[in-house]
């Protein structure tokens, strides 16, 4: 895999809060994208997990599973770099073949690549560290490597798909590139892999969905005493455009008769046609 310098990436420094990530990069003091997917996340299932499990067991878990993951990570940068490396731990030691593995399979359609570990921000908005930007099956990508424990489905990871699309704007942002895919690579400690791969039209879907999250955060952030359920804000807007597309659908059906009882008795006031304009406008500007 050859190295390109395509693209001049800007550096940031990462700072770990208490309950959160911040970038601080081009002056700006930045929530991490994980940081704001973890805030806007549905905490049910977790919370469910960890109350059958016990809390001392999801810590180690969480734990054991972090480190692994940390290792697994620093084996495929330094491969990428082309640099030697080692780690005799034990978790070292059990994350080794899984970097390997990926690199068998999971990096093979790669022919060349423009950064490992790259800071990416939007700026104003977040910021991120991405594993890699490279060429993919010609295609421009955005590459995030994870360990699970067992296998994945892909309706449980749409966190990882909207981390990927964010990365993917920004970059297009700052450096005016063409991110069309997508490629998540995850191994098992019994080194089983997937691929999970999306592009195009599902690109700018996730990066939707992402927008959405970006936007109960900031409202979350803006009201820090009061508890807003992650759903709450999307709610609103849907139910505020339901109630204003109900108006126009009415206005639309009124001003209908009254044409037809204009044909038949003379004009009428034209009030109610200056209404219905103005709410169309409304919904075609939600």
């Amino acid at each position: 895999m050859k190295k390109s310098e395509r693209y001049n990436y800007i550096t940031g420094k990462q700072i770990t809060e208490p309950g959160s990530r911040v970038y601080e990069i081009s002056g700006m003091r930045l929530p991490s994208v994980t940081t704001i997917l973890a805030k806007t996340k549905n905490q049910e299932y977790l919370t469910a997990w960890k109350n059958k499990v016990g809390n001392e067991e999801a810590e180690r878990i969480k734990n054991l599973s972090s480190k692994r993951g940390t290792a697994m990570h620093k084996f495929l940068e330094k491969h990428i770099l082309g640099e030697g490396y080692e780690d005799l731990t034990e978790i070292g030691q059990q994350a080794k073949p899984m970097a390997q593995k990926i690199i068998d399979i999971g990096l093979t359609p790669i022919t060349e690549y423009y950064g490992s570990e790259v800071t990416l921000h939007y700026p104003g908005l977040y910021a991120g560290s991405t594993d890699l930007v490279c060429m993919h099956n010609d295609m421009e990508t955005i590459v995030d490597f994870k360990q699970s424990n067992r296998p994945k489905k892909e309706e449980w990871i749409e966190d990882y798909y909207m981390q990927i699309a964010a990365y993917a704007m920004a970059h297009d942002q700052i450096y005016g590139s063409n991110i069309r895919q997508g490629v998540i690579l995850v191994c098992t400690p019994d080194l089983y892999m997937q691929e999970f791969r999306f592009q195009d039209a599902d690109m700018r879907k996730w990066r939707h969905k992402f927008l959405k999250r970006l936007d109960e955060y900031y409202e979350i952030m803006r009201e820090p005493d009061i508890k807003i359920e992650a759903k709450d804000f999307l709610t609103r807007a849907e139910e505020e455009k339901k109630e204003l597309a109900e108006s126009y659908e009415e206005s639309k059906r009124q001003t209908e008769e009254r044409k037809e009882k204009e044909r038949r008795t003379g004009p009428i006031d034209s009030f109610s046609e200056d209404l219905q304009n103005s709410i169309k406008k409304s919904v075609e500007s939600k």
